[in-house]
């Protein structure tokens, strides 16, 4: 039996950065699928997963810098498949890494990741995964242990290992992320990730010299604690999936756990911290 999709087609202006925001709030909201085009973005949803008031929280809806307009229909299901292929364009970071699908050119960068997102997140273009690819770049992370939490596509992983850390473990709570992990690591041919299906109470009696968490504000203040406790003296946190205006609540609650902020990257009101274990 195919599942049937609630087909949201949002009209944004002006489009930039307000798309990206956008889908970064509709996937924490539940949608599974986007397609970017001219005028904004077409968002999808299981009907089985959708509720009458489920974009109440989108925060964006209501700001005054941007006007987005949408409409609903119900769809039989959707070759995901072809419709990322026909939108997803590579990307570069600071010209030492590209993010490409299997059937793009391959470029002449350093570093070359082959991405095939299906519903995933990450495939390097929203803001977060762009600052988390860039604070790796900055970072020695040869030989180092590395957890990629809430990995998504596996891309930071997959990044991790090309600058020669191991072992790494990624983890999603999505079952469709971590297959999908699981499928680019082996596209990648790495050899030192173990993918995870589940939460961060996987992390028990674990250590990391660097943990990766490019997820949301909540969830990511409800585990810091728990990130900080597995995390070696001296070791780094990565967090990104929220907003500047975050900052302050996220550093906050960081610091209870003897995290100091070392280094922070903006993009699009997008931001990527680096904190330091000093315990």
């Amino acid at each position: 039996m195919e599942s049937i999709y609630i087909e949201y087609n949002f009209i944004v202006e002006p489009k930039d950065p307000a798309t990206e925001i956008l889908i970064a709030e509709l996937g924490n909201a539940g949608f599974e699928s986007f397609v970017e085009n001219d005028n904004g973005v077409t968002a999808y949803i299981q009907k089985n997963e959708w509720y009458e008031d489920i974009l109440s929280d989108i925060y964006i809806l209501s700001s005054d810098e941007f006007l987005i307009k949408y409409e609903i229909k119900e769809i039989e299901q959707t070759n995901w498949n072809s419709e990322w292929e026909k939108n997803f364009k590579p990307i570069q970071v600071d010209d030492l890494v590209s993010v490409r699908a299997p059937f793009h050119e391959k470029p002449n960068l350093k570093y070359d990741i082959v991405i095939e997102p299906k519903m995933s997140f990450g495939t390097g273009h929203h803001e977060t995964t762009h600052m988390m690819l860039q604070h790796l770049i900055d970072l020695d992370i040869e030989n180092k242990k590395v957890l990629d939490m809430g990995c998504g596509t596996g891309i930071l992983a997959i990044f991790a290992e090309m600058k020669g850390a191991k072992p790494i473990d990624a983890i999603d709570i999505d079952n469709w992320c971590y297959v999908n992990s699981i499928e680019n690591v082996e596209r990648n041919n790495c050899n030192n990730i173990s993918v995870f299906e589940g939460d961060a109470s996987l992390l028990n009696g674990k250590n990391y010299d660097i943990i990766i968490a490019n997820i949301n504000r909540n969830i990511l203040l409800n585990d810091i604690k728990k990130y900080s406790k597995c995390l070696s003296k001296g070791g780094v946190l990565l967090l990104s999936g929220f907003y500047k205006e975050d900052i302050s609540i996220i550093d906050e609650e960081a610091m209870k756990y003897d995290l100091l902020l070392e280094k922070t990257i903006e993009r699009n009101n997008w931001v990527g911290l680096r904190y330091k274990k000093t315990q």
